[in-house]
């Protein structure tokens, strides 16, 4: 079987809008000077994500001459979140009640169904590592906080789409929402050498940090609150530096939350 191609483009949902992006300014501010400093953990600052670069991933695309990123457009464009959150309503609703019904009786009056809000919002707590060596982390993120799991099955019915329609491709592992806070990729660390010492081009060894001491100190850290969804996008891998020294990911295409209403 031939490898995958990289991926070059993305579909997210940006984290960093007009009422979350000073919530992340003063989180991720915080967290860095706590983080990198020497008394505390040492950790290369090169490696915390700027703020622009928050959101939460759908899935990948691979389009290495932009094939089919006008198809993506056109799918994307298409989409109507509100309806896709509405449809959704049952399930969750569904699974809600199955709950109950393990810890409860079943006649027991459980009251009225809970009406799921007609607006996402996400807030993000915690800090998780990707990697199960906790002592060896080289990616850290923070997960939406999603307890009836809505959020999760609106983004799952919408990369599902993408899926269906050939433009992403089938995975086999399941969706983990999450934003990136911290990824050593970013630090330039020591050029690896062979047994004669000739450096190995340009390769350079990945960093690691031992990362125990920091999940749990961070395990309850709010990084945004209640910050509601605005857009769906399809972005350029590669973040870029912006003109005010942040950095963000170029935008392919768009949708706001109240498209094809």
């Amino acid at each position: 079987m031939p490898p995958r191609p990289s991926p070059t483009h993305f579909l997210c949902i940006p984290l960093v809008t007009s009422l979350s992006r000073q919530q992340l300014v003063s989180a991720l501010t915080s967290f860095s000077s706590d983080v990198t400093s020497p008394q505390s953990f040492g950790v290369p600052a090169e490696a915390i994500r700027p703020v622009g670069t928050l959101h939460l991933t759908l899935g990948v695309m691979s389009f290495p001459k932009n094939e089919e990123l006008d198809r993506a457009t056109a799918l994307l464009k298409t989409l109507a979140p509100r309806q896709i959150l509405k449809a959704i309503g049952p399930q969750v609703q569904e699974l809600e009640s199955k709950d109950k019904d393990k810890d409860k009786d079943k006649d027991t009056d459980k009251g009225p169904p809970r009406l799921l809000p007609q607006q996402l919002s996400v807030t993000l707590r915690g800090l998780h590592s990707m990697q199960s060596s906790l002592s060896k982390a080289t990616v850290l993120y923070s997960p939406p906080v999603d307890p009836d799991g809505t959020l999760q099955k609106f983004c799952e019915s919408i990369k599902q789409t993408f899926q269906q329609a050939g433009i992403m491709a089938e995975e086999d592992r399941p969706l983990l929402l999450h934003a990136t806070i911290l990824n050593t990729i970013y630090v330039k660390g020591e050029k690896t050498t062979g047994a004669a010492g000739r450096q190995r081009g340009k390769r350079r060894e990945r960093i690691t940090i031992d990362a125990r001491d920091m999940l749990d100190r961070y395990d309850d850290f709010i990084w945004m609150k209640d910050v509601p969804v605005e857009k769906i996008a399809i972005c350029r891998v590669g973040a870029k530096k912006q003109e005010d020294g942040d950095e963000a990911y170029e935008v392919e295409a768009e949708i706001d939350m109240n498209n094809g209403q």
